[in-house]
């Protein structure tokens, strides 16, 4: 179980679409403290839709589906990552403006940053849809509560993980973090449709696989 749904954990983490704005927010003035509120709304949004995901799972098992689903359900949501991951391609020199939410962050209170966190998380599409892989995953194990439980716990430590690591360094070394954050948060907004292409794009194939295999 574990080793299926690493990948997708991995996938979340490496995206730069959420470490880019818990890095601004460690340049505002309530630092910490706005930070501390994205990185908690991020996690319960991911736990939320994998464990939308893993009851479906339990449902869809208690009602005696066809064993097959879960194959099909990886092979239709590998083919969604590899259509997100080229779309994300092909669009990589876009130069769009910043979303509201980007440029309004700078007035951001604790309050909005736990709800920020929360919707970029449960709310975006390609968050969203690793998660689900994840939770489809699990959930179709047949496994005890405490082993579905520990499964979520270490999909969501993972998958937040980058989002958290920022804002643990920053509660260590204070604004002396700062300047290299700052670099890091410049090469991902540069790179960030680029990143996120390669790795939808290799996750969707490899969920697409493993669907395939299975059935």
């Amino acid at each position: 179980m574990v080793t299926d749904v690493l990948p997708f954990a991995v996938g979340i983490a490496v995206s730069p679409f959420p470490i880019i704005p818990v890095i601004l927010l460690l340049f505002t003035r309530r630092a910490l403290a706005t930070s501390s509120s994205f990185l908690a709304g991020w996690v319960i949004g991911i736990v939320t839709a994998t464990t939308v995901f893993v009851l479906l799972a339990e449902v869809l098992e208690d009602r005696d589906y066809t064993p097959t689903w879960a194959s099909w359900a990886r092979i239709v949501l590998g083919i969604a990552l590899v259509v997100l991951g080229v779309l994300e391609w092909l669009n990589r020199r876009a130069k769009d403006e910043p979303p509201a939410w980007m440029q309004s962050i700078e007035a951001a209170t604790p309050r909005r940053a736990l709800r920020l966190g929360f919707l970029l998380s449960a709310a975006n599409p390609k968050i969203l849809l690793l998660a689900a892989a994840a939770g489809l995953a699990i959930g179709a194990e047949t496994a005890s509560p405490v082993a579905v439980v520990g499964s979520v716990v270490l999909f969501t430590v993972v998958a937040a993980s980058t989002v958290a690591v920022p804002v643990l360094l920053y509660s260590i070394l204070g604004d002396r973090i700062l300047p290299p954050l700052g670099t890091a948060k410049n090469w991902m907004q540069e790179n960030n449709a680029a990143v996120m292409a390669v790795f939808l794009a290799v996750i969707g194939l490899l969920l697409l696989a493993k669907g395939i295999s299975d059935l």
